[in-house]
Parts: structure tokens; C-alpha cells; sequence
């Protein structure tokens, strides 16, 4: 049974607090309370204070309780709106779990287009748009790090849910960034990206490692290989094993330039001659005429061009 308005004000005193306007609505100017001016209200106001009536008399209902998502509709639209007064989960347009569930190859070419954030701890981002990845498809591809299916402490992240990174140090200094996919101990290398936010903190963290004699990067030059793109967004061992789908310090999102297959350029990896046969395998994929691309391979883009 719904209890009137003013019966509710008077079990949960605090309620004109959660409910900002609400004694408004339910005395008119110079009375301190509901009255027969109630019934003479507009239509739609009452139609208002029948549904904030609805809300206060659900059982169990306590105005003291703040962790919880209570709606009020005080705006008159019929959809209800939450009250600032409670907790609401911040939204954030990021690329989730299914997105990351698919085979190796697919997954590669997925990525490109796609955005990688990096949300440094005092809330600046950094972002930029992925432009070349390779995929590594363990089990017999001799060039992955988990080839015969061998799991370590090293490369656990490989055999972990689609969207975990996996992130490995080389000559004891640079890192790489992968993300696994489906299959087994297979992942996706992150060649290179695009920069496109916060440039100028990314020229920072790749000028620290280099040399003061060095010229100034170019914006093109700041994430143009594996390593490169780490340094930039200052991507270090400590993120190995992360979720991209529910990391809150690093995650992707949807890109607005997602390239075509004429766009699509597939070759060789770069670095793996120790894989034998398949370290001729086309498992590179990068966009056509990007200037980030780390190595172009200009045989294959006449080829491709000329079969298009």
C-alpha cells in the first residue's frame, strides 16, 4: 500500500534532504505541508509526487542508506535520473572482454585503428591510435615465446583470459607489450602507434633514455616500434597481467578511423629469424601509408597494390 506523500515525510525526516524541491512540490509558498492544494496541482506534478510516493514506501527502503543507486524523477522526463546525493559508476567508452576473445590473427588486425590509454597516476592520459602488431600464435609457431606450449613465470600472461597483457623486458631495459588472445599461449604484439594525446609528456619519458646529445624526436618518431611505444606511454614490467577490459590505469577504446582491408598490409615479423619457416609467416599487419609504421615493406605493398 502507498502511503501519502506527507506520511512519508514524516517516517524519513531527512528525505527533503535526498530530494532537493521535494517540500516544493508538496506545500505551496508560506505552509509548512501538504494541504488540499495537492489535489489541485498540475496533472503532471502529481503524476510526480504519486511516483516519489512509490519510491519511498518500497520495503526496505532506508534514506540513511547511500551505497546504494536510488532514482528519483524530479525533472518530469519519464526516465528517472540519480540523485547526485548517491554513488554512480563512472562510465568510460573502453573496448571489453568480447572484444579481445578472438583467434590470434583476427585479434592482430582487430587492433588496428583501435586506441591504447595510459592514465598516468596523477590523471593525465595518454593515448594513441595502434598502427602495426604482430600476432604470435604459440603451440608450433616457432617464433612465439610460448611455442610447445611451454608456460613460465615469464610468459604466464600468454595463457591467461583474451585482453591480459603480457609485458616483457629485452637487454635488460626495453619492454614489449602484447595482449593475449584465444588460443593457447597465443598473443598480439604491439608494434607501433599513433600519438595522439599527450605528446608532449611522451617526448619526456623518451628523452630520459636517451642520450642529451640526441636530437628532438619528431611526433612521428615518439612510438614507431615496440619498445619505442612503451617508453612513451611509460609502460614498464608492472603492468604484465593486467586486464585491458578492467584496468583502470590502462585500457582501449573504440577508434574512429578503424582502416579497411585495402588499408591492410601483411607481411613478415620483424626480428624472429631464430624461428625458422615461420619467420617467413605473413603474421605482421600494419595500415598502408601510416608515417608511425616501423618498418614498411614497399615489395609487399606493390604486390598487394597490384592485385587490388
Amino acid at each position: 500500500m502507498v502511503q501519502p506523500l506527507g506520511d512519508s515525510l514524516r517516517l524519513f525526516p531527512s528525505c527533503p534532504l535526498l530530494f532537493p524541491g521535494l517540500l516544493s512540490l508538496a506545500a505551496p509558498a508560506g505552509r509548512t505541508g501538504p494541504d488540499d492544494s495537492f489535489s489541485k496541482m498540475m496533472p503532471r506534478k502529481r503524476k510526480r509526487l504519486t511516483q516519489l510516493n512509490a519510491v519511498l514506501s518500497k520495503p526496505g527502503f532506508s534514506p540513511a542508506d547511500t551505497s546504494g543507486s536510488l532514482t528519483v524523477l524530479l525533472d518530469g522526463n519519464s526516465s528517472p535520473v540519480s540523485s547526485k546525493y548517491f554513488s554512480e559508476e563512472k562510465r568510460t567508452s573502453r573496448l571489453g572482454t568480447d572484444f579481445f576473445n578472438q583467434p590470434c590473427i583476427s585479434l592482430a588486425k582487430s587492433f588496428l585503428g583501435q586506441i591504447l590509454v595510459h592514465k598516468l597516476p596523477d590523471g593525465r592520459e595518454l593515448r594513441g591510435r595502434i598502427v602495426e602488431t604482430e600476432a604470435y600464435l604459440g603451440g608450433e609457431d616457432e617464433a612465439s615465446h610460448s611455442k610447445g606450449g611451454k608456460q613460465t613465470a615469464r610468459n604466464a600472461a600468454m595463457f591467461m583470459k583474451p585482453g591480459t597483457l603480457y609485458v616483457y623486458q629485452i637487454y635488460g631495459i626495453y619492454f614489449c607489450m602484447n595482449v593475449s588472445s584465444q588460443g593457447e599461449g597465443a598473443a598480439v604484439l604491439l608494434r607501433a602507434i599513433e600519438p595522439l594525446q599527450g605528446l608532449d609528456v611522451m617526448r619526456q619519458f623518451r628523452s630520459a633514455q636517451r642520450k642529451g646529445s640526441a636530437k628532438p624526436l619528431k611526433d612521428w618518431q615518439l612510438c614507431n616500434g615496440p619498445s619505442k611505444l612503451c617508453q612513451a606511454l611509460n609502460i614498464n614490467k608492472s603492468f604484465d597481467q593486467k586486464d585491458l577490459a578492467h584496468d583502470t590505469a590502462v585500457w582501449m577504446e573504440p577508434g574512429a578511423d578503424v582502416p579497411g582491408q585495402q588499408a591492410l598490409v601483411t607481411t613478415t615479423r620483424i626480428g624472429v629469424n631464430y624461428g625458422g619457416e615461420w619467420a617467413k609467416k605473413p603474421l605482421r599487419f600494419y595500415i598502408r601509408g601510416n608515417k608511425c609504421v616501423s618498418v614498411v615493406d614497399k615489395k609487399v605493398e606493390r604486390e598487394q597494390g597490384a592485385t587490388e
